[in-house]
Order: C-alpha cells, then sequence, then structure tokens
C-alpha cells in the first residue's frame, strides 16, 4: 500500500509540474527551498545531532496558531532542540519573525522515502507534532521505525476531508496506527478519526489552539494603545465613522463586499471599506476591480501617516497588518467563505468584540462556525445578497452590533486552555526532564523517552 501510495503521489506530483512552474515564474512560488523539499537540509540546522522536537504548520494560520505551543515546549523541554517546518514561503517568513525562540526553520521534505529519511537524519526528533490534518504516511512510518513518538495537535477532520478517507479506509487505518495521540479540536472531528479506523483511547478532545494563539495584549491595550500603534496610524478614522472590512478575502468575493458596501454608502457617505486579499498575488487585481466599479481607492501602502484616509476604500496590500485594523471596524465580513475557500479565523475579530460575519463554507473552521452560530456571537450568510443586507443592517444598529460583538468576546474568552491541555498530553509521550523543590529543569541528561504502546 505504501508503494503505491508513494508512486501515485509521485505521479501527481510529475503531472502538476506545469502548473508548479507557472507560479514559480510568475509569482515566485515553490522554487525557494526546493533542495530541503528534497531533505538536503543545512548541516548547521543540528550540526551536533542533539535530540529535538519538530512541529510541522503548513503555512501562516498555522505557524501563528502554534506559537503558544512554542514557548510551552521550550519551557518543558530545555534541553531538546526546536525546529519548524512550513509547506510555504510566507510561513516560513512568519516563523522566522515571530518565533524567535525556535532553533531553525525549514521546508518541509516530500514524503517520499528518500528525502523524510534525510531529513529525518538531519533533525533528530524525539517528537513530531503535527499541526491539524497534517498526516503524511511515509513520515509517520519513517517515525515508528526510529521510535520518534508523533503526535497530531488542534486536529481536525472536515466532512469533505472524512468522505475521501472513507475511500482508502484500510490504509488510512494503517497511518493512524502510527500516530501516537490524536489531539483534536472537537467531538466531531474525534468521531471521524475514530471511524476511519484510529484507536479511541488514542483520539483526546483537546479544544482549538487558534483560542490561545490570539494576541490578547493588543485586544485589552484600548485607546491610548490605539493612537500610538504605528499601523493604525496610518487609519486615523474618528470613532463615529464606520467601517466596514472584508477580510482575508478570496477571488469572487471582493465583489460581493463592493456591492454589499454601495448599499451601506448610500446611506452612511461617509463610510470607509478596508478590503484585505489572502494572497498578496491579487493585490494589483483587486485595486483595478475596486476602481472598475467605480470607488475611489488606494493601497494601504500609498497612505499618509496620521492622516484621515480620503478615499472610500482601501486595499490592504501588506502582510501582517491585518489583526490589529480589526480594532477600528464597526463590522467585519471574514472571506474564503462566500466562495468554497473552506472558510478562514474569525477569532481575530471576536477579540475586539466586533460583529463578525461569514458565508456558508467554513468546513476548515466547521466547529468554531457552529459555536459561533449557536451563541449568536457570529452571522453566517448565504450569500452575497444576504451579506449586503445583514452589512447594511448592522451598520444602522449600534445595539445589535454591541449585542454580537460582546457574544463573540465572551465565547473567545470560554474557550481558552488548549495550550494547557495539549502540553499535558504531549508529556505522556514524552516525558520532560525532572525539576528540584524550587521548580527548576534539573541537569544530567536529556529526557529518556518511556514505552508508548502502538498499535
Amino acid at each position: 500500500m505504501y508503494l503505491l501510495y508513494s508512486a501515485l503521489s509521485f505521479v501527481a506530483f510529475v503531472l502538476a509540474t506545469p502548473y508548479f512552474a507557472y507560479r514559480a515564474l510568475r509569482h515566485g512560488k515553490y522554487i525557494r527551498g526546493i533542495s530541503q523539499r528534497l531533505g538536503s537540509l543545512p548541516e548547521s540546522l543540528n550540526a551536533d545531532r542533539e535530540p529535538s522536537i519538530w512541529i510541522h504548520a503548513v503555512s501562516v494560520g498555522e505557524t501563528l496558531t502554534v506559537r503558544p505551543l512554542v514557548d510551552g515546549l521550550r519551557a518543558r523541554y530545555p534541553h531538546h532542540k526546536l525546529f519548524l517546518s512550513t509547506t510555504t514561503r510566507a510561513g516560513q517568513e512568519v516563523a522566522r519573525a515571530r518565533l524567535a525562540s525556535l532553533d531553525g526553520v525549514f521546508y518541509f521534505p516530500f514524503d517520499w522515502t528518500g528525502p523524510v529519511r534525510r531529513a529525518l537524519d538531519s533533525v533528530c526528533p524525539q517528537l513530531f507534532v503535527m499541526m491539524e490534518t497534517e498526516l503524511w504516511p511515509n513520515l509517520l512510518r519513517a517515525c515508528r521505525a526510529r521510535g520518534v513518538r508523533t503526535v497530531l495537535v488542534n486536529g481536525r477532520l472536515s466532512a469533505r476531508s472524512h468522505g475521501r478517507y472513507r475511500l482508502v479506509r484500510p490504509f488510512f487505518r494503517h497511518v493512524l496506527a502510527d500516530v501516537d495521540l490524536l489531539l483534536v479540536q472537537g467531538q466531531t472531528s474525534a468521531q471521524r478519526f475514530v471511524s476511519l479506523g484510529a484507536d479511541p483511547t488514542r483520539v483526546i478532545v483537546t479544544g482549538s489552539l487558534k483560542f490561545d494563539s490570539l494576541d490578547w495584549s493588543a485586544a485589552s491595550s484600548g485607546d491610548v494603545a490605539r493612537g500610538r500603534d504605528r499601523i493604525l496610524r496610518y487609519f486615523r478614522v474618528p470613532e463615529s465613522r464606520v467601517v466596514i472590512m472584508a477580510a482575508s478575502t478570496l477571488r469572487g468575493e471582493e465583489l460581493a463586499a463592493l456591492r454589499a458596501f454601495r448599499s451601506v454608502q448610500a446611506q452612511v457617505p461617509d463610510a470607509l471599506l478596508i478590503v484585505a486579499p489572502r494572497h498578496p498575488e491579487r493585490f494589483d487585481e483587486v485595486v483595478q476591480l475596486v476602481s472598475q466599479e467605480g470607488y475611489r481607492v488606494v493601497r494601504r501602502t500609498e497612505l499618509e501617516i496620521d492622516r484621515e484616509p480620503a478615499a472610500g476604500v482601501i486595499v490592504l496590500d501588506t502582510m501582517g497588518e491585518l489583526a490589529r485594523l480589526y480594532k477600528i471596524a464597526t463590522v467585519v465580513f471574514v472571506g474564503g467563505s462566500l466562495v468554497d475557500g473552506g472558510g478562514h479565523n474569525i477569532l481575530e475579530p471576536a477579540l475586539f468584540a466586533k460583529p463578525v460575519l461569514f458565508g456558508p463554507h467554513m468546513r476548515n473552521f466547521a466547529e468554531i462556525a457552529d459555536a459561533f452560530v449557536r451563541n449568536g456571537a457570529g452571522l453566517q450568510v448565504r450569500d452575497g445578497s444576504h451579506l449586503a443586507t445583514e452589512v447594511l443592517q448592522l451598520a444602522g444598529d449600534p445595539v445589535r452590533r454591541a449585542s454580537l460583538g460582546a457574544a463573540a468576546r465572551a465565547l473567545v474568552e470560554a474557550n481558552r486552555g488548549a495550550k494547557e491541555r495539549t502540553l499535558e498530553e504531549i508529556e505522556r509521550v514524552l516525558p520532560p526532564p525532572p525539576r528540584d523543590e524550587r521548580g527548576r529543569v534539573e541537569t544530567g541528561g536529556h529526557a529518556s523517552v518511556v514505552p508508548f504502546r502502538r498499535g
């Protein structure tokens, strides 16, 4: 089965090569780190072959989510190197900029025997931690052969993925048998993993790390920090001005947001729309679309500091600023959800007690979206027309906005704690070194790995 999987994945890679080549030439994607993707990591990464913990996060979202876990692992395993791999270039950049406590960052190897073997030889992990749905058969099999403990954290399994895995359930059961622990976000995902053959004793609901990874200090800093925040100094809008945000949008969603904004602007002429495309390569495309729709548009990088934006629409053509801008929003629509993109993170605007809207396609955040709807903490719209109706209604109803925002913030606060639960479970498979009476880690060697039953 593994040979067939490897063969099919290689064929799929070959067939997709023209697409990857086009994206590499057009947008500079995929070409970086090709040697690392083939398993050839820098010798300096772990020159002395010290025991390590290897964490894998696909891209920006997973990398930001794993931040609190990295800090917790550093505190519990001070004698282990901490490495993080990503699949995307954006994930690499965020990891290097936001996770200073890591000992190294590299591109995840292709899941073929050679690259996997070379990567493991370089990293020398005692523990491999996967984020969300990153179950790679050959890597997990190689970890089992070497005695490397494996844990899936913040795990989730959408209805779509569950249906696909059921088609290869006998094979997927073997893959799941190579995972020591599956720490999942909610009961629905837990049941889906068990239905695919996972040992129920290894599937544990720990909650979503996304609640713990939020920047709570930014949300509680108040208006004083708002005046000092350099990013917000480019958005000197009075609190009375209506600001609609369309966040992390995909192609097809900007037009819906613009048409919803048109209805708002008809009632509130000085309203402002901030559009934040999900992918940087689409910045120019979105600017052109906004202009074609008849709006005066300006890029974030063209704004003057300490001046109120005069344009009606701003395209956020920067990375890493979106979460800070939720502070000035009146209503937030989170994209990737009107079109079938799987949805994006709705917790960040909720942290700022903002009314949050999202579309019907939230499979990547299904349990979180369901909780928001169930608790009156967010609005799930059916389509662009429904979005326009709800945005217009909220723009003119401060009481309803406050109610939705307060419920959203309360839901976020109530669901913290996944980090500690996750770390406690990880300690089952890789016990940390003992501490003295003052809580200091005792020296004298690395933590030993105790036996942990595998299937």
